[in-house]
């Protein structure tokens, strides 16, 4: 054999060494990546939302209250980020909901009025969240979530409309906007209506809010083993002004009726937050579940008794206390417990979901909220937002930076700056003409940039709303 062959068949030998080499990593690279999918897929947390209705600012013991005792929910605000400037995207329940369960500001798809009854020239088979939208739901159930739906949807009562057609795998609950909490025969008012489930024969009622807190603990026992998204939406302390007994008592002290009976609505609440919490750490999954809680909408005082201190105005109007809301997310496993001061929007709950679950977001999905997990963990400077608009029926408003604008029909602006006035107590709109016109152009070209609304509520809520701004509200606790 001559020193060629020799050297070709060493090199040989060095090309199939190589080639073996080369097997080998590649084989590790893809054992890697396997064992990286598998480390996110076993990581991804579970989401719950844990939503109040028509809860007073000042009505928890995190946000200021001496009257109210909330341990459980203060529990979970101090085991978690509290959100001091959170807003949700309208003052009333539907359309903030459509915009908290999309993350797209609920305007810009049509959604700017509350559900209430069909006009007449309406058509009913639009007088719900569109169909076109994505909700939280369906985006998790695209990156492999189980998703439950407990309590008031208030996003369309057509069939279309049904959380089991928007996302939802299991839902239990009613698709109006409120519901008594005892046992009603059904007669046709709107609280009376029974009870849906499409995985099991509904109960009877005890409690609505007990009950809900009854199949809140059931999901979660259900798909313990899974990753899962629970939307908790309970009713509380929404109308009719119903409590138990035993809750009354606590609270016999506070003389008007109408505020005991809140107090004691928003106790029964208290004692079912708790519940979840204690059924997650139960199941060894509390560290891994991001839990959010907050209101709808601010309280109508009038109504329920609610307190919004120290923010002026209630539910139905866009002065801080029917738009700003306590706001709190727990996630133990990745997320530090303080405070968070900028401002941040319900409609942020969507993108920071789908990505902390592996997803993605685009442009094409037109969202207006953010993650804001970045944010909050100081991986990205600056404000989530910096600008935030609200359109309600008679009234349209803007936040840039700490100033606020809200614009009425039948008076000159009203101008804010929250910095230095959170109670909106001083409209210095005249003394600062030159921001209220640029303010009244960048709100101005939105408002004309949306679609057509899809619904209209009764003409009687616009008086209603527009003289809610003339109103007294109670700015310090009691």
């Amino acid at each position: 054999m001559n020193y060629n062959d020799q050297k070709n068949i060493g090199n040989d030998s060095l090309e199939i060494i190589y080639m073996n080499i080369r097997r080998v990593l590649i084989i590790l690279m893809l054992l890697s990546g396997w064992v990286k999918a598998q480390q996110n897929e076993e990581t991804k947390p579970n989401f719950i939302i844990i939503l109040a209705d028509d809860l007073g600012y000042g009505d928890l013991g995190f946000t200021g209250s001496t009257q109210i005792k909330t341990p459980h929910i203060d529990a979970l605000a101090d085991s978690g980020m509290i959100f001091t400037k959170a807003y949700v995207s309208a003052p009333v329940c539907a359309p903030s909901r459509a915009g908290l369960i999309t993350g797209r500001n609920q305007v810009n798809f049509g959604y700017d009025n509350n559900l209430t009854t069909v006009l007449p020239q309406f058509n009913p088979e639009y007088s719900g969240l569109p169909v076109s939208e994505k909700t939280i739901a369906d985006r998790l159930s695209e990156l492999g979530y189980i998703n439950g739906m407990i309590g008031k949807w208030h996003l369309g009562e057509k069939e279309q409309f049904y959380p089991t057609n928007r996302g939802f795998d299991e839902f239990w609950g009613y698709l109006g906007g409120g519901h008594n909490y005892f046992p009603s025969e059904y007669r046709g008012a709107k609280y009376d209506k029974p009870i849906i489930s499409n995985y099991k024969k509904p109960q009877t009622l005890t409690y609505l809010t007990d009950d809900k807190g009854d199949e809140c603990v059931a999901f979660i026992k259900r798909h313990k083993d899974k990753t899962f998204f629970l939307y908790a939406s309970f009713n509380a302390p929404h109308t009719p002004m119903q409590a138990i007994d035993e809750d009354l008592k606590i609270y016999a002290h506070i003389k008007d009726k109408k505020r005991r009976t809140y107090a004691a609505m928003i106790h029964r609440l208290d004692v079912n937050v708790g519940r979840i919490v204690r059924e997650l750490k139960k199941q060894g999954i509390y560290e891994n579940t991001v839990i959010v809680f907050l209101s709808d909408n601010g309280g109508p005082t009038k109504n329920n008794g609610s307190i919004n201190a120290p923010f002026n105005g209630g539910k139905g109007i866009l002065l801080e206390g029917g738009i700003r809301v306590p706001f709190v997310i727990s996630y133990p496993e990745k997320l530090k417990k303080g405070i968070y001061n900028n401002p941040i929007t319900s409609l942020d709950l969507m993108p920071t979901f789908i990505e902390l679950a592996g997803g993605k977001i685009n442009k094409k999905d037109k969202l207006d909220g953010v993650n804001i997990f970045p944010y909050v963990n100081k991986e990205i400077q600056g404000l989530p937002h910096q600008t935030m608009m609200w359109r309600f029926t008679i009234s349209a408003g803007l936040r840039k930076g700490s100033w606020k604008l809200i614009r009425l029909p039948d008076r000159l602006p009203l101008l804010f700056n929250l910095d230095n006035d959170p109670s909106e107590q001083d409209n210095i709109a005249i003394e600062n003409s030159d921001l209220v016109k640029s303010m009244l152009k960048e709100l101005g070209g939105w408002d004309v940039s949306t679609p057509h609304i899809l619904f209209l509520e009764g003409a009687r809520w616009r008086r209603n709303q527009l003289d809610l701004y003339d109103k007294e509200y109670q700015l310090e606790q009691p």
